[in-house]
């Protein structure tokens, strides 16, 4: 029996269980997944991307492993770079539940977890047990909800992680924080990112990790111009489009009013777009990560070609089951050969 028809029968039983508490029966299995084979490599996959070498161009988006519990057992299950977090410099409870969703007949999630986590020093001593090893593992850095300094936040985090992290994710994009997306106006934003980048050059003069930076997809055109911009001028390593969206298409779930980002199906013609956008603003000069929506080695594909070099995912896990990364590994060998390229690499923007 295959690894997808089994998650198949499984998922009525999981589903029983509200989606916070299935969420934290997933992370205890994972926990467990160090006793899975390495996964099989896909040389044609390969990419580097801001100086990293990446296996494959599937990965775990933030939001699953918010403390780094599971990095390392993500990357067994095929996936080629796991992103934890997003992780604050204090312990924060979220917001009170019920804050997760599952919207069954949209195939897609709503989240208002409030960057629920336990805190920068937690996970500090978590991320560095695991750094000798091998594997891309970013890490995402927030602010705590109640701080009066949130630039000083995001900097706290940059010294806090950057030994122990792959690349920094700066998370200013999520609709749970109230005031959080301000940071992505132009004035703002150049002060976060310049204060990221010399905290994380104080803690790593030598070999520091490249850092990322994640916008959401409710964006006019001209910010869209202006953040790429900055992040073209302070040499970012990548950008990750998008987190969720705070809009709502058409939805037939009976969880369609609740508040809070809107990920999953519904997200990816909205997500594909804004890459497209950023693509343009960026004229291939910054490489893009595409989120939202993908669920399938086409979906990735269509990413790909649009300019994305990596895609992530997460809600498509909650209904395709753990091996969604192996399948679409699978599917984008099997699109490349059709299509005419050799390497992930030349496919980028390829539309």
């Amino acid at each position: 029996m295959s690894a997808a028809v089994t998650y198949k029968a499984l998922r009525p039983a999981l589903f029983r269980f509200d989606a916070e508490s299935a969420h934290g029966i997933a992370l205890r299995t994972l926990a467990m997944a160090r006793f899975l084979p390495a996964p099989a490599p896909h040389p044609a996959l390969a990419s580097e991307v801001a100086g990293i070498a990446f296996p494959n161009p599937v990965g775990m988006a933030a939001g699953f492993d918010k403390d780094g519990e599971v990095p390392d057992a993500l990357l067994k299950l095929g996936f080629g770079f796991a992103e934890v977090g997003s992780i604050t410099p204090l312990p924060q409870p979220g917001n009170p539940k019920p804050r997760l969703f599952r919207l069954e007949e949209d195939r897609a999630v709503i989240n208002r977890m409030g960057f629920n986590n336990g805190g920068g020093q937690a996970a500090r001593k978590r991320l560095s047990a695991r750094a000798a090893r091998p594997g891309v593992v970013g890490i995402n850095i927030g602010a705590n909800k109640d701080s009066t300094d949130r630039v000083a936040d995001y900097a706290t985090m940059a010294r806090m992680m950057a030994p122990y992290a792959t690349y920094l994710a700066v998370n200013i994009s999520s609709p749970n924080t109230p005031g959080l997306r301000a940071l992505q106006d132009e004035s703002a934003l150049t002060g976060l990112l310049d204060g990221v980048i010399a905290a994380r050059d104080e803690v790593c003069p030598v070999k520091a990790p490249p850092v990322f930076l994640k916008v959401a997809p409710d964006l006019e055109p001209a910010d869209i111009d202006a953040i790429a911009r900055i992040a073209i001028e302070r040499k970012l390593g990548a950008l990750i489009v998008s987190n969720t969206t705070i809009s709502r298409p058409p939805l037939a779930s009976a969880h369609a009013g609740e508040g809070g980002g809107l990920s999953g199906a519904p997200l990816k013609d909205l997500a594909q777009q804004r890459l497209r956008d950023f693509r343009r603003a960026t004229g291939g000069a910054l490489p893009l990560i595409g989120v939202g929506g993908i669920a399938t080695a086409e979906d990735a594909w269509a990413r790909i070609r649009a300019g994305a070099s990596l895609v992530q995912l997460y809600s498509a896990m909650v209904y395709e089951g753990p091996y969604i990364a192996k399948h679409i590994c699978k599917g984008l060998e099997t699109l490349m050969k059709r299509d005419g390229f050799t390497t992930i690499a030349e496919a980028v923007g390829s539309e």
